[in-house]
């Protein structure tokens, strides 16, 4: 276990530029050419047996070392449409037209950076350490976590007949917690998310004229305010959920009054009855302040994305849990809890049948973290994932990471 800790460093040591080359050449969605193409040739270079192009833009690489259990090791790859803000000399400039073809400022805000890179060391520190497991390892680096396809986009793409199918899911999201730290939480550990685009149509007119229309912005800017009461009122204290309008969209001038306005909704749940509760109390919401208005039409709901919850099999947690207190030593391994961010890796571990451990890698300074929390400043000191100001510190996050994977694997192998 010391090698393996000691081989994470040098590996990280040499890895820092590939993450700042990564972070400073983000992609969104299903657009990670370059990044795919990074991967492809480094698991090459390796020795993997490599399957570029799996539900567009994923990659692949296996390793065949004798009998043994199939790991199935998991990173995702896209970045956010976010204007960096962080002021690091490697931040991302970079820029690109989204699918609704709006031009757009891109960057790693969740952290991806962070898991390509860490999967790539793990993948070479593993094939250096041949001789202490069997079995085979696949190394897999997703599109698409962003939009919430990209692992059942690998999926229908046939992946569990173009490369093993595993006997365990293993995987890490870097998060605002102290870098060195990892933890895990058995059972339901993401929350499952759902994304609505809402469209609510009025009749438009002159804003010096407000009587003879029916206004689609006061109409939504109720439902905003109306959809806040979800939480509060129809859902019970003891059951999590989240709902959150995220973009309001409207009008071209100040004096027109426009004929629709535009919402886009996530909400977060822990379980399905709870999801169905949320879901229907929104729309009942929508549908009636928009008869309460007078609209003339009814109102859209589509579902844009969708995140089952990720559920963490206990058995299997608790074992990975330990060979990182193993490895790390106690001080260094928490339960999160349940976290109410989402994650579409259960797609992977569901299609194959197989158990799924993931879990929250520390990314925040240390000291810093430790001065937030004597201050009591840690949500507005500490950015969270998505902040145009997140900007996880490399080391030890690196090491960490490439270890944790590592440690992870072997234990699985151990079999």
């Amino acid at each position: 276990m010391n090698a393996v800790l000691h081989d994470a460093e040098t590996i990280a040591d040499r890895l820092v530029e590939t993450y700042k080359d990564l972070h400073s050449h983000p992609e969104l969605s299903f657009a990670e050419h370059r990044t795919a193409g990074i991967v492809e040739a480094r698991l090459g270079e390796l020795g993997f047996e490599v399957t570029a192009g799996i539900g567009q833009t994923g990659v692949v690489g296996v390793a065949r070392n004798g009998e043994g259990p199939t790991v199935l090791v998991r990173a995702d790859m896209d970045a956010l449409p976010v204007h960096e803000e962080t002021g690091l000399d490697y931040a991302s400039t970079a820029r690109t037209t989204d699918p609704d073809g709006h031009d757009v400022a891109v960057m790693h805000a969740c952290g991806h950076d962070v898991h390509v890179t860490c999967l790539l060391g793990a993948a070479e520190l593993l094939l250096d350490h041949k001789a202490e497991w069997s079995g085979t390892l696949v190394v897999l680096f997703q599109p698409a976590e962003e939009y919430g396809g990209g692992a059942l986009e690998m999926i229908n793409d046939r992946l569990y007949e173009r490369v093993p199918t595993p006997d365990i899911v293993l995987g890490q999201h870097v998060g605002p917690a102290p870098a060195g730290l990892v933890g895990a939480h058995p059972g339901s550990a993401f929350a499952g998310a759902d994304s609505l685009r809402i469209r609510m149509f009025g009749r438009g007119g002159h804003g010096s004229r407000p009587e003879t229309t029916i206004d689609p912005i006061v109409m939504a800017a109720a439902t905003v305010m109306r959809l806040q009461t979800v939480v509060s009122r129809d859902i019970a204290g003891s059951d999590m959920a989240v709902v959150t309008v995220g973009q309001l969209h409207a009008g071209t001038k100040n004096n027109i009054i426009p004929e629709e306005a535009t919402l886009g909704v996530t909400i977060r749940t822990a379980t399905v009855p709870v999801r169905e509760r949320v879901l229907g109390a929104m729309r009942r919401i929508v549908y009636a302040e928009a008869a309460a208005s007078g609209a003339e039409r009814e109102p859209e709901i589509v579902t844009e994305e969708t995140f089952p919850v990720l559920v963490n099999d206990p058995d299997a947690t608790e074992r990975t849990v330990g060979a990182f207190r193993t490895a790390f030593g106690e001080q260094r391994v928490l339960d999160p809890g349940a976290v109410t961010g989402s994650e579409d890796v259960g797609e992977l571990s569901t299609a194959a049948g197989a158990p799924l451990v993931y879990w929250i890698l520390g990314g925040v300074d240390a000291q810093q973290y430790a001065a937030a929390v004597a201050a009591d400043r840690v949500d507005s000191d500490i950015p969270s994932n998505h902040s145009p100001h997140f900007a996880p510190v490399i080391r030890p996050t690196l090491d960490t990471g490439i270890a944790a994977l590592s440690v992870a694997a072997l234990e699985w192998f151990s079999n």
